[in-house]
């Protein structure tokens, strides 16, 4: 279900309409080829032998009755890889350190990984893992941002740099990585201001990316580089990053992408491939690895935890005078936390002239964090949109008319010091005020004495461009092998091709997009950030007009005319004054061979122009009072989505982001021994919702395009993710009259809340 606030927008064919995918088939047949689905001649199966501990020195690692194992071809271990950098440098969120995907000298977190073999068989290598002794010298570990901040906390990484110290931050201790301050105005100054000021503590857990795929990756070493299949969510990163972690130079890597179930950011950083790719140049033959599930929890990247403190003051008219945000993300094992983006975020939806964000990233006894869906946004927007919420309540106001009253438009300044461009802000306010399920009256009791409330809260994700190629080609019977550079999740194929076919006049089914590996299509940033359809859309735009000149020009030497004659519409081409000189694009297409050669279009290019996309949840929420329990009843979703170009693709991105809020708010954690073990590493201890849980989440897009792109596109795979949190937060307090401010709002919290008030 979905309804649409539509801005005034061009008309199109192609674009704006629902086409099937052309993977679809593929899909549902089972014919499409995931990483796993690799088998090659003389095929080895590696595995990866994990920590049992959270923090230990490695004092000796003995491989040799491994090796001596009749079935065993090689086992590597950190000596087999490039070391790192010194721990510290800045590093792009979704890289990963050479000591995360092997430990060297000592393991950071329950499953790190210490060695790797390869053998023939799979239980064969498993069996080998036990032969490979390792002497540990355990040491005390710090699992959450707070033990790690704690003066005398045990440092993980002793020489670390500290990047952006003030003098007060030396009381957070060595494990503080980074801190980013972000200033605008006179923050003292708007509190001084406000006529209410509401300050509150908030706490979140870990929390992963929940894709179903597993983390794969199979590699083949020849005498003339490597070649490795893999699902990633950017091929080009994982050549780079196994470059890094192996000294081969670029050129002697070539990666394969294959299909990718799921991602949500968590398949961004290289785990396997690194292993992998060696374990074949020692044994001369092809690996493949592939995590189990619980390989997957305790060994790749959740989001982060989190201690946060907010703090907002406005006037008794609901003007925002000043705004506070301090917050400690963990960054697990090693730095790179997604702090940048959270002081981004944190206060996006409001138009603050006294604000400051001091952004901390800390490491600590867990696995590395990950990008996550709109990364570090979701955990920020738990907190200040309850805050927001507090005000309304103290201030007697409205929560959409006070957000509204707030809301920022184009040209005011974010508090990461950014100019907003052309973002539906307020837009998407105004529609959540105006929908029927706003405006519907909910009954405050519901079933056996359980209570009901709604809530609401806002979102936001800043969204990413960067490099994108494609290269078109067009094929004698008039259709066309599109080549893309971005590895596909959510149907951003069709929508890449859907923007080719609008420029040329094609319907989209005469439009095969495929993607390139990094040896067939140039270099192109990752799929990550709400950046694909916008880069790679665009470079399609680009690479149709490319076509389109083409195709003018060689009908204009066929007819033997003068180019500025010649025009191009609606998929075909006609002389302007001579109505008899006209044919088809596929007419033309048949005759390239026999009139100049083949006609390939091409775009390569790194676009700017991309802004922030805003989101907004109604939620309804039922509580019982005795469990503790809370029921979703209903939900609404709003995003402003520029112009969605395949709406159906925009809905689906919207409720699978709420949906992953719901689960984030309500159930979701990773769940530590006091020895840093996770204890619910299987899904079905690690609670994600499922249809019995939810609602039919309707989505309702909000259109405000972007007057920079072609087609006024916005990323729309993120910002949906960050308002489910607090909306529901809001909806438990609107229904209990209790808030919670921790994560997850479980049943065991909810009870303890109520019984505390």
């Amino acid at each position: 279900m979905a309804t649409k606030t539509e801005a005034p927008a061009k008309k199109y064919k192609v674009v704006g309409t629902r086409p099937a995918r052309h993977d679809g088939l593929d899909k549902v047949t089972g014919r499409a080829k995931y990483g796993a689905d690799i088998f090659l001649p003389g095929l080895l199966h590696g595995k990866v032998l994990r920590s049992p501990h959270a923090h230990a020195v490695i004092k000796s690692i003995d491989t040799s009755k491994a090796e001596a194992h009749p079935e065993v071809r090689a086992v590597v271990t950190a000596a087999d890889l490039v070391p790192g950098v010194r721990v510290g440098s800045r590093q792009y969120l979704g890289q990963n350190w050479t000591e995360n995907v092997i430990a060297r000298g000592k393991v950071l977190y329950k499953g790190h990984a210490v060695a790797a073999v390869a053998a023939t068989n799979l239980h064969d290598a498993e069996e080998a893992l036990a032969l490979i002794k390792v002497e540990y010298q355990p040491l005390p570990g710090v699992f959450t941002a707070e033990e790690a901040t704690k003066p005398g906390a045990p440092a993980l990484h002793p020489d670390m740099i500290q990047v952006g110290m003030l003098p007060d931050d030396e009381a957070l201790g060595p494990n503080l990585s980074v801190h980013e301050r972000y200033k605008l105005g006179d923050m003292e100054k708007g509190f001084k201001e406000a006529d209410l000021v509401v300050k509150r503590e908030f706490r979140t857990k870990s929390v992963h990316q929940g894709y179903i795929e597993l983390q794969n990756g199979t590699a083949w070493w020849t005498p003339d580089g490597v070649t490795i299949w893999c699902s990633s969510q950017g091929h080009f990163g994982i050549r780079d990053q196994v470059a890094r972690m192996t000294g081969l130079p670029l050129s002697k890597i070539k990666v394969i992408p294959m299909e990718i179930g799921g991602g949500f950011g968590g398949k961004l950083p290289v785990y396997l491939e690194p292993l992998a790719a060696v374990l074949s140049k020692k044994s001369g033959r092809p690996v493949k690895m592939t995590m189990s599930r619980a390989e997957v929890m305790e060994a790749t990247g959740p989001t982060s935890g989190s201690l946060m403190r907010i703090k907002m003051g406005a006037k008794k008219d609901g003007r925002m005078t000043a705004a506070h945000a301090w917050f400690l993300f963990e960054a697990g094992a090693f730095p790179g936390a997604p702090i940048t983006a959270a002081a981004a975020a944190v206060f996006a939806p409001y138009k603050l002239d006294n604000v400051q964000v001091d952004a901390y990233d800390v490491v600590g006894n867990k696995p590395k964090a990950a990008p996550y869906r709109a990364p570090g946004a979701p955990i920020v927007a738990f907190a200040a949109e309850q805050v927001v919420d507090e005000l309304a309540v103290k201030l007697g106001m409205d929560p959409m008319d006070l957000r509204i009253k707030n809301a920022p438009v184009e040209g005011d300044r974010r508090a990461d010091g950014v100019v907003n461009g052309r973002i539906g802000a307020l837009e998407t306010m105004q529609a959540v005020k105006a929908h029927p399920h706003y405006k519907a009256k909910l009954a405050k009791n519901g079933r056996n004495g359980r209570v009901r409330g709604r809530g609401v809260g806002m979102g936001f994700c800043r969204n990413n461009s960067g490099p994108a190629c494609v290269t078109a080609n067009v094929m004698a019977d008039g259709t066309v092998s599109l080549v893309e550079g971005s590895v596909d999740i959510g149907g951003s194929r069709t929508a890449v091709a859907q923007m080719f076919a609008e420029v040329l006049g094609l319907p989209v089914e005469s439009v095969n997009p495929s993607i390139g590996d990094t040896d067939a299509i140039g270099f192109t940033s990752i799929t990550g950030g709400s950046g694909v359809a916008y880069k790679s859309g665009w470079a399609a735009y680009e690479a149709a007009n490319d076509v389109r000149r083409q195709m003018v020009a060689r009908a204009a030497r066929v007819w033997e005319k003068p180019e500025a004659e010649v025009e191009y519409a609606n998929g075909t081409l006609q002389h302007k004054s001579d109505p008899e000189l006209r044919m088809t694009f596929k007419e033309l297409a048949a005759m390239l061979n026999d009139t100049g050669g083949p006609i390939v279009g091409r775009a390569n290019m790194n676009p700017g122009g991309s802004t922030g996309s805003y989101s907004a949840n109604i939620v309804d929420v039922e509580v019982d009072t005795e469990t503790g329990k809370v029921d979703v009843l209903r939900v609404t979703a709003f995003q402003d989505v520029g112009f969605a170009v395949h709406p159906s693709y925009v809905e689906g991105q919207i409720q699978g982001g709420t949906a992953q809020g719901i689960g984030w708010a309500l159930n979701e954690e990773y769940f530590l021994a006091d020895d840093g073990r996770m204890l619910n590493s299987s899904l079905l201890d690690y609670r994600m919702p499922t249809a019995v849980d939810l609602p039919m989440i309707e989505a309702a897009l909000v259109e405000v395009p972007n007057p920079k792109h072609p087609f006024g596109v916005k990323g729309v795979g993120e910002a949906n993710l960050s308002a489910p949190l607090a909306a529901v937060a809001n909806a438990i307090h609107d229904a209990t009259g209790v808030r919670l401010r921790g994560l997850p709002m479980n049943p065991a919290a909810v009870l303890k809340a109520l019984k505390e008030r």
